[in-house]
């Protein structure tokens, strides 16, 4: 929300300076995001009019200008602008006047010059040698009325300061300078100006029909028909300076009338042009299939959840957001029909959203309007299009006004001992009552309770705890006393069994990877590609189109990652997040932290892609593969050890992605990305390797146990099997430990050989040799060889029994 001081303090003016003004909104709720003032530093520059302006002896595109400064006599300014005519009145910079700031930081100091062996003393500006507009097509035109001689900044009031306030969405009631104006009265106490707004007198019987069929969509709806205006009249000055200060362009004189009203009291309006109008307009829910082209330009389909405005013939606007082209005024439009109406901010909300655009009405609508003023804000709108647009011929309607569901403000209790208490300081009736007088909340009080029935434009006030902010903020929060915390402190020491998940962040940093943080919320292809999943929790009210469902793995938005990255011509890429899933599940019930039926477990997701390590001398670059994470994995879980079995993945390459298991348990999946989705998700450079977790389980850590040192010296023994191709890892060092009994501590592969086609040698073209080395240790008494080879002899007959492996020779 963004407007200028001046108009603010035309409701009230509190006697406090900008900056003070500024804190105390700030502090109270509303914070003022930015204070910037209207113009640039610049002094000298005073209202003139042009006498003469003739043509330039010695150049085409230049003028010679007599010029009445409210001076003594006029001065003689030499001026290349087109628009240098005699009888305008524009900024003149006098000999000695500094123009705003260049490019370089200096000010641009006005003297006597000579253009063409012509003196010039001074110089006429454009707005945007002001710095007041980027317009550079001529000299800046005033009012004919403009007093000469008066300094350009009191004449368009240049000293002003542009407020920009970021409200909170329940402060829907400070989103006009009116509103704002009733805050500030109530926290200052200074006197706010009663809005008046005095009845125009009918002069014509014209009534347009209307009908209103969906109560849930409109609560009141009120209009008039105003006929004989001329559309062509300019806007004034006044009404286009406060349109640019609060960030509004003027358009035409009706679109500046609607806009400023809006701006002024908060109140969205519309103006349809009367003869478009086919019969009546209805307000109703749109059908399927509708058509309907905006202002905008765009055309959209509508359905039974869009709020409309139709005609006999079509729909001519879009409830609460846009009008249709259709019924626009135009600059042949000479009868009007003016409405301003409530709709339910529930019937609003997200609509424009999901045709991709917002607008300032439906920005005000979906945080509620005041229902009660249509009326009178319909009143305010005529008389400005009277004053404005109005003819010999113009005539007024009578006003129509329905109100089939308004809404009905259910009292708030406030208890001020509750309060006292929340708030952290003493407090009386008597103060809480003198707050609510201030912000014009009628209320009812008993010994002790203060029952406040919410106005008709406070949407926020709910629930108690709404009254209590309402009292802290008025009283002002540095009144809060500094008192220390009366409840004991007591330290809560985490379990050495579970490691923090900043400590795992840490650690996965450690391993390379950058932290990541992803919307919960992604587009649905990513979950039935790369997920499986065709069912997923649809959102009602998504931020974006494609952002429509929640997600149920963390792999949709790590590849997103990985294309943004690429789109920037990233060369390598490690990343991690750390997130919530959500699925469905029947036997989740609603908690505290909990929603029925939803499942939302924390993950750990990581991808990594290009070259396994930082670019260096003394290495050729290596493409990351699927060993490198799973050596990532292997790290973070270390004391602990992991086995990874053979399994498939939506996401993942069926040959290379692996089912992730802590003691026998499924704890995630590590893999390639499927080439599918690497071509259709556009990834170039090789395959990028994911992995994705369960949080509870990288979290768990086993704590270490003192074991003494071994007081006998171990012994190793290396094997060479021979086994088939087929024969996993994992099966053969299973069947080694089982085989190997107390005295083998280690068994560990460290060779894998396999011929080249055609060589000679004993394996056979389906086998392999694995080559393990064993690590045997007794700690009471010194192996013998008699002992060592009885535990290689039964590893080895295990080893052919159940796999079929034999010694290689």
């Amino acid at each position: 929300m963004q407007f200028p001081e001046s108009w603010l303090r035309e409701f009230c003016n509190p006697p406090l300076s900008t900056e003070k003004l500024a804190e105390l909104l700030t502090m109270s709720g509303m914070e003022v995001e930015e204070l910037r003032p209207v113009a640039p530093p610049f002094h000298g520059i005073v209202v003139a009019e042009i006498l003469e302006a003739e043509q330039h002896p010695n150049a085409d595109k230049l003028r010679v200008c007599k010029v009445n400064a409210g001076g003594a006599e006029p001065l003689q300014i030499v001026c290349g602008a087109p628009n240098a005519r005699a009888g305008i009145k524009v900024p003149l910079a006098t000999v000695g006047a500094e123009l705003p700031p260049g490019e370089d930081g200096k000010p641009f100091k006005i003297g006597v010059g000579k253009l063409r062996g012509v003196e010039s003393f001074g110089m006429l500006c454009s707005a945007r040698e002001l710095k007041l507009s980027e317009d550079h097509g001529g000299l800046l035109e005033l009012a004919a009325d403009a007093v000469i001689g008066e300094d350009i900044r009191k004449h368009l009031n240049l000293d002003d300061t542009l407020f920009t306030l970021k409200l909170t969405p329940n402060l829907g009631h400070g989103l006009s300078v009116f509103g704002i104006a009733r805050e500030v009265a109530a926290l200052t106490g200074t006197p706010l100006l009663k809005a008046e707004f005095p009845a125009v007198k009918p002069t014509t019987d014209d009534k347009l029909p209307i009908r209103i069929d969906a109560p849930d969509l409109c609560g009141r709806f009120s209009g008039r028909i105003v006929k004989g205006i001329d559309t062509m009249a300019k806007t004034p000055a006044w009404m286009v300076q406060r349109l640019e200060r609060c960030g509004q362009r003027s358009v035409t004189a009706l679109v500046d009338i609607s806009n400023y009203v809006m701006f002024e009291y908060g109140r969205p309006s519309h103006i349809f042009d009367l003869d478009k109008i086919s019969g009546e307009l209805v307000v109703r829910w749109g059908k399927a299939g509708e058509q309907l082209k905006l202002l905008n330009g765009n055309t959209i389909t509508v359905d039974e959840k869009v709020g409309v405005i139709s005609d006999a013939r079509e729909v001519e606007s879009l409830a609460g957001i846009m009008g249709g082209d259709h019924t626009a005024v135009s600059d042949d439009t000479r009868n009007v029909y003016v409405e301003a109406a409530f709709w339910w901010p529930e019937a609003v909300m997200g609509r424009g959203r999901r045709f991709n655009f917002s607008t300032d009405a439906g920005h005000r609508f979906e945080r509620g309007v005041d229902a009660s003023q249509t009326v009178e804000h319909i009143e305010r709108i005529t008389r400005l299009i009277i004053d404005i647009c109005g003819t010999p011929d113009t005539r007024v309607g009578p006003m129509d006004d329905q109100s089939p569901n308004v809404p009905v403000r259910r009292p708030v209790a406030l208890r001020v001992a509750r309060a006292a208490k929340v708030i952290g300081m003493p407090l009386t009736q008597a103060q809480c009552e003198g707050v609510f007088t201030r912000l014009g909340l009628p209320f009812t009080a008993t010994d002790g309770v203060i029952t406040v029935t919410p106005p008709s434009w406070r949407f926020d006030i709910l629930i108690e705890e709404d009254l209590i902010e309402e009292v802290i903020r008025v009283l002002g929060y540095p009144t809060l006393p500094s008192t220390a915390p009366l409840a004991p402190i007591v330290g809560r020491t985490g379990s050495e069994s579970r490691q923090s998940a900043h400590a795992l962040r840490r650690a996965v940093a450690a391993r390379d990877y950058f932290e990541t943080i992803n919307f919960s919320f992604v587009e649905e292809r990513w979950e039935r590609e790369l997920a499986g999943v065709t069912d997923p929790i649809k959102l009602l009210n998504p931020i974006a189109a494609p952002l429509s469902v929640m997600r149920t793995s963390l792999i949709g938005s790590l590849v997103q990652v990985l294309r943004h990255n690429q789109a920037r011509r990233a060369t390598r890429l490690r990343v991690f997040e750390l997130g919530r899933v959500f699925k469905r599940d029947a036997s989740v019930a609603n908690g505290p932290l909990s929603v029925a039926g939803i499942d939302q477990p924390l993950r750990l997701g990581g991808l990594a892609w290009g070259p396994a390590d930082q670019q260096q001398w003394s290495q050729r670059d290596r493409a990351v593969d699927f060993f490198d994470v799973k050596g990532d994995l292997e790290a973070l879980f270390a004391p602990q050890t992991l086995s990874f079995e053979a399994a498939e993945h939506p996401a993942l390459h069926p040959g290379r992605s692996a089912s992730v298991k802590l003691n026998g348990v499924a704890i995630g999946i590590v893999g390639e990305l499927h080439p599918r989705w690497r071509q259709a998700y556009e990834i170039s450079g090789g395959a990028p390797v994911v992995f994705e977790l369960n949080l509870d389980a990288a979290l768990a850590r086993t704590l270490p146990h003192g074991q003494p040192l071994p007081r006998q010296q171990a012994v190793q023994r290396d094997l060479a099997l021979v086994v088939k191709d087929s024969t996993p890892h994992d099966a053969l060092m299973a069947t080694i430990t089982a085989a190997g009994g107390a005295l083998l501590r280690s068994a560990k592969l460290f060779d894998v050989f396999k011929p080249a086609a055609g060589a000679s040698t004993d394996l056979q073209p389906d086998e392999r040799s694995m080559a393990v080395r064993l690590e045997l240790l007794d700690d009471e008494v010194t192996l013998t060889d008699d002992r060592i080879e009885a535990v290689v002899s039964t590893i080895v007959a295990a080893a052919s029994n159940q796999l079929g492996a034999r010694l290689r020779g």
